[in-house]
């Protein structure tokens, strides 16, 4: 199931902190570093947000959560982790599906290292294409996709 979180409630930032950290650490190992940027984002980070969280829970447990953005009718996936323990579920995949279907955007963006190719792999199933490759202060290769609303919706506008 997917719903809005409320990341104004403590215990429900509690949750959304601990998949972050669980998931970015995989990640972290994944790109070959030790530490990478979201794993210094604290749970006051995330209350003082101005994003919206949605979750997948699965038997009451929270598995999922996606962060997004919306400005000007651009989508921006902010952050998309998985429990490490509901890998390989296809949780993941309902979470994008999700906000590409729900949400009214012109355009999506989301940016990931250049070496998490499950990432990629998996935004290019939904049309994403890489615009944009730099390597930020803290040293790891980020590439930019993004997706133009009619491929997003394309079965939805035809």
């Amino acid at each position: 199931m997917i719903a809005k979180l409320d990341n104004t409630n403590e215990e429900v930032v509690r949750q959304i902190h601990k998949i972050f950290q669980n998931s970015y650490k995989i990640e972290a190992q994944l790109v070959g570093v030790l530490n990478s940027p979201p794993l210094l984002r604290s749970a006051k980070d995330i209350q003082r947000s101005a994003t919206q969280f949605y979750d997948f829970s699965e038997d009451d447990c929270l598995a999922a959560v996606i962060e997004i953005a919306i400005e000007d009718e651009r989508l921006e996936i902010n952050s998309l982790t998985v429990d490490p323990s509901y890998f390989r579920k296809g949780i993941a995949n309902k979470l994008i599906s999700y906000v590409l279907e729900t949400i009214d955007f012109t355009e999506a963006v989301v940016e990931t290292a250049v070496a998490n190719m499950p990432a990629i792999n998996l935004y290019k199933k939904y049309g994403f294409v890489e615009f944009k490759r730099w390597t930020p202060s803290h040293g790891i290769e980020k590439l930019a996709m993004s997706v133009e609303y009619a491929v997003a919706h394309r079965g939805a506008t035809s």
